[in-house]
């Protein structure tokens, strides 16, 4: 046995499976890494990590990706992202990468399952939701508090619900929760929400859909169930209960690059850096998707990142062989 850079111990190189392209993450940024270099027959490997689908596997109605005038379901669109893939030759593999050695090529990357020498490496490992960290909020989890309206909304059919957030997932899950819900109350810290326009519309013109401006939860009560929040206003500093059959947080990402840290490098927020090409600081390392994009997190400008990112591993395997 020997230890990577992580501190994972991983099986030795003869149980290992060489790979031209290893890519880690099965969202659109992965998929679609996996579809440009199956397509210059690299024969890709895609590990999908613990999400099939990734973030965007989680929404219910997608509306914006071209080519689907009607919208498509985030799962069906990962469904198709993989379909794809997998025709010109890319393998899927339900498979969670735990320790990676960046320091020589192949690359190592310890999973579950095994060991992979990667020749190229694309990391789209993506983001996960935000907490509040505030008492009650972990304890309440699957009793009413929750990261996915998508998973979880039909659950509350005729019930008081909460949305905390004012970016585009608040009100897009917000919007979709009233299918379910007899009323969507949004939580928002500002007075002023940072949504798109079409969606600020939307929600403002819902009559299931209202809004605290200014305010926060400062703690869940605890129980069988989610019935009441703690919230604080920001502005007087008023403290005052909130009744509630459930409380959905959508409050932004973090990138997952925990097995990055110290060989890759990030910004402050954690975000792998890289440049135009989506190279990173290691040479046959790339990164595509939310992991490294903490400003547009859109689906289709994952999926370009991801089919850069795969463009440039291409022609940094072809260069390699070209030389003498």
């Amino acid at each position: 046995m020997s230890f990577n850079l992580s501190g994972f111990s991983t099986p030795s190189s003869s149980d290992s499976k060489n790979v031209k392209v290893l890519v880690l993450g099965s969202g659109p940024a992965g998929l679609a890494a996996a579809l440009y270099a199956a397509r210059a027959e690299l024969s890709p490997v895609v590990l999908t990590g613990m999400e099939l689908g990734g973030q965007a596997a989680l929404t219910h109605t997608i509306e914006n990706y071209p080519g689907f005038p009607e919208g498509v379901g985030g799962a069906q669109l990962g469904e198709l992202f993989q379909k794809q893939a997998e025709r010109f030759g890319a393998v899927v593999e339900f498979d969670t990468a735990q320790g990676v050695d960046l320091s020589q090529r192949p690359f190592k990357i310890t999973t579950d399952n095994g060991l992979y020498l990667a020749d190229t490496l694309i990391v789209a490992t993506g983001a996960r939701p935000n907490h509040l960290e505030i008492p009650g909020e972990t304890e309440m989890t699957g009793k009413g508090v929750s990261y996915c309206a998508t998973c979880d909304g039909w659950f509350f059919k005729d019930k008081k619900v909460v949305v905390v957030g004012g970016g585009d997932s608040a009100l897009e899950e917000g919007l979709f929760l009233t299918r379910y819900a007899s009323s969507v109350t949004i939580i928002h810290r500002r007075d002023t929400l940072r949504a798109g326009k079409v969606l600020q519309n939307r929600a403002f013109n819902d009559p299931k859909i209202s809004f605290l401006w200014n305010t926060v939860v400062t703690a869940v009560d605890q129980g069988d169930k989610v019935t009441t929040l703690k919230l604080s206003n920001l502005q007087t500093g008023t403290a005052s209960t909130f009744e509630t059959d459930g409380l959905f947080i959508f409050i932004g990402h973090t990138p997952n690059t925990q097995l990055f840290t110290g060989q890759l490098t990030m910004d402050e927020g954690g975000y792998i850096l890289a440049n135009a090409r989506m190279e990173t600081n290691i040479p046959g390392v790339f990164v595509a998707g939310e992991v490294a994009d903490n400003h547009f997190r859109q689906v289709i400008t994952s999926a370009g990142m991801g089919a850069a990112a795969a463009i440039q591993a291409t022609h940094f395997l072809e260069q390699e062989f070209a030389q003498p």
